[in-house]
């Protein structure tokens, strides 16, 4: 089966199991969907936390899903997940203050999880967080939308090309391009 037609299954799959919870309200239902995901939660809530607290975060999050997946309209599970679990690592993080850790600009010029930025220089998780939005809103529309696509929502270069139109080669320029733009942005920061 095509990729294509196993990605629109799944997610097909995803909502009549979120309408089937929605309706009944059964736990097993939530699970068995949530299931599907709990690998990439974890890896979502290891970028931000240590092992043990990324554990505990996944259990956090299913116990947050069985009242907001009531509350919400959800287009695509997956994608409102993988939101869901960053803002949920983002919160325990502003609660524990520097204790905890940070999205950071690596080598090749885009996010990853490191230590807080020591206090002194007057850095803050509220600070970085504020001016990797604003440098992502800075990008041109193409760059933000592939960037967004492949980096937060976790899609290929197919499937950013797909969602977008643009073509294949351009997907991959506006990514380069705009890992490029965020990483001197956040420097100028």
């Amino acid at each position: 089966m095509p990729f294509l037609q196993q990605h629109t299954r799944k997610e097909a799959d995803d909502a009549a199991l979120v309408r089937e919870y929605k309706e009944t309200g059964q736990l097993e239902v939530l699970a068995a969907l949530y299931e599907r995901y709990m690998d990439l939660v974890y890896g979502i809530c290891l970028k931000y936390l240590d092992d043990d607290s990324a554990k505990d975060a996944v259990m956090q999050i299913f116990e947050e899903l069985i009242a907001k997946v009531k509350q919400h309209e959800i287009q695509s599970f997956r994608g409102w997940l993988h939101v869901l679990a960053r803002n949920h690592c983002l919160m325990k993080l502003r609660a524990a203050g520097s204790r905890g850790r940070i999205v950071t600009m690596d080598e090749e010029g885009f996010v990853e999880s490191g230590p807080f930025f020591h206090p002194d220089n007057g850095n803050g998780l509220e600070d970085n967080l504020q001016a990797m939005e604003r440098c992502m809103e800075k990008l041109p529309d193409e760059q933000k939308k592939s960037v967004d696509l492949f980096y937060l929502q976790e899609k290929s270069y197919r499937e950013v090309a797909e969602i977008t139109g643009y073509d294949m080669n351009k997907v991959k320029s506006y990514i380069q391009n705009g890992k490029r733009n965020l990483k001197i942005c956040m420097e100028k920061k």
